[in-house]
């Protein structure tokens, strides 16, 4: 049987070159505090169970290298909140975002220049915009003046559907219940309809069967003007909600790895381009197993409508 003093030897060497700092500088809290805080960069993504939320302890796993660069995953609360953390709450240098959100921000004039202040590393992948409706309504135009959920109050799904109900000029009464609350309403007759963002297939919609008189909508891509994507549903994706051979119409906002547009000479800018120069370099080991099966979407070539990239991602993935 190993004895403690053994388990602590066998800790120290695994920790290697790190533990020999760590032995020399032990006496010397200033420039400990230094080299921990120097390659380290704090990046926000989504709930717990979240997608957005695995990717953060994904590139957490691939990237981490001693002091030299540090992931540190921070669950966020939607990506209104991911961009106000952005911008203003220490620590946070990456989030993961809606690529909506920065049109939602520059249509409600919170903060000037935002464009200026937060630019994106790279796209990752879509989520689709599922809309959920009783089959007495038959376009998106029949929901005018229905209760309609938007979700949950400050996610990304709140957003986005305030956004594309604008564009659309439907009115509605909106709701914000939990998704799964939501559906049970809509079950019940309760509410009209519903609007989820996320990537297909979603348990949500996946749990409807034929013979609730529930179906998905169409949204039409040509009446939207934010930064959405045309894609669509189909039977092989959801049987119950959509007849074979005739797919519906909806729209798709991507995912966005964003971060702050520091000054060129700024100590945090020179952490936040150790990092995009480290996610290319090991980009092809996040498409390996154990990590998330939806690496395999990105496309670190990929443009954002309405954003502009970080000059240091752009040459990295030349």
């Amino acid at each position: 049987m190993r004895h403690a003093g053994g388990f602590l030897f066998l800790i120290v060497s695994v920790l290697g070159t790190v533990s020999e700092e760590r032995t020399a500088l032990a006496g010397d809290t200033a420039t400990m505090r230094e080299m921990v805080n120097s390659g380290t960069v704090g990046l926000v993504g989504g709930s717990i169970k979240g997608t957005y939320a695995r990717f953060a302890w994904d590139l957490s796993a691939v990237l981490d290298d001693g002091y030299d660069m540090r992931v540190l995953p921070i669950n966020g609360k939607g990506s209104v909140q991911n961009i106000e953390d952005l911008l203003f709450l220490r620590g946070v240098d990456i989030a993961i975002v809606q690529s909506d959100v920065l049109d939602f921000y520059k249509r409600a004039e919170l903060y000037p220049d935002i464009e200026q202040r937060i630019h994106y590393i790279t796209k990752l992948y879509n989520e689709e915009i599922h809309l959920l409706a009783r089959n007495e309504f038959t376009t998106v135009d029949d929901l005018i003046g229905r209760r309609v959920n938007f979700g949950p109050k400050g996610g990304g799904t709140f957003m986005t559907a305030g956004i594309v109900f604008d564009d659309l000029g439907i009115d509605v009464e909106v709701a914000s219940f939990d998704y799964e609350v939501a559906l049970e309403k809509l079950r019940q007759g309760e509410i009209d309809a519903l609007l989820h963002v996320a990537g297909k297939p979603v348990t949500l919609m996946s749990e409807v069967t034929r013979g609730e008189g529930l179906h998905l909508l169409s949204l039409p891509a040509d009446r939207i003007k934010a930064s959405y994507v045309p894609t669509e549903f189909t039977a092989e994706t959801y049987p119950e909600l959509v007849p074979p051979g005739q797919p519906v119409p909806t729209v798709a906002v991507g995912a966005v790895m964003a971060a702050y547009n520091w000054a060129t000479d700024h100590p945090r800018r020179t952490k936040v381009n150790r990092f995009m120069s480290s996610f290319s370099e090991n980009f092809d080991r996040l498409l390996e197993a154990p990590y998330h099966p939806k690496w395999q979407e990105v496309d670190l070539q990929a443009e954002v409508p309405g954003w502009q990239r970080m000059t240091a991602a752009e040459a990295a993935t030349q």
